[in-house]
């Protein structure tokens, strides 16, 4: 499975075709909880949020939920990394989601990421860049 975090999401719904690739050549897509949050969060209206939830059904992305083992990583990734690498909760959620699936992670962010041991990263680059 590859976890998309929501600046690659982001991407893709402003119809970015490098972000269309990368969702297209994955069959089994994911996307954490906190990650649906930060999309969600972004919307301006009732609408834009039925049509970001429509737009993660139709690409058939499964949310993948928070869970105790999840959170217990998380913090562990914040102890670590907050301090040194500055390491935001958010990302550290979203970071403990695809080390408990055992999942790559899809991000343009990878520097917010890289410090952490185990975690597969999925680079991604807009078209333009």
């Amino acid at each position: 499975m590859l976890i998309f975090d929501s600046d690659v999401l982001i991407w893709f719904a402003r119809g970015d075709e490098a972000a269309g690739r990368l969702v297209d050549s994955e069959p089994a897509r994911g996307v954490s909880a906190v990650a649906l949050m930060e999309l969600l969060q972004g919307t301006r209206s009732r609408a834009e949020i039925k049509e970001t939830r429509q737009f993660l059904a139709e690409q058939q992305f499964r949310v993948l939920p928070l869970t105790e083992s999840i959170g217990y990583t998380a913090v562990s990734l914040i102890e670590q990394f907050a301090h040194s690498d500055g390491l935001r909760v958010s990302d550290a959620i979203i970071a403990a989601t695809a080390l408990e699936y055992g999942a790559r992670l899809a991000t343009a962010n990878d520097r917010h990421f890289r410090m952490i041991s185990g975690l597969t990263l999925r680079r991604f680059r807009r078209s333009s860049e």
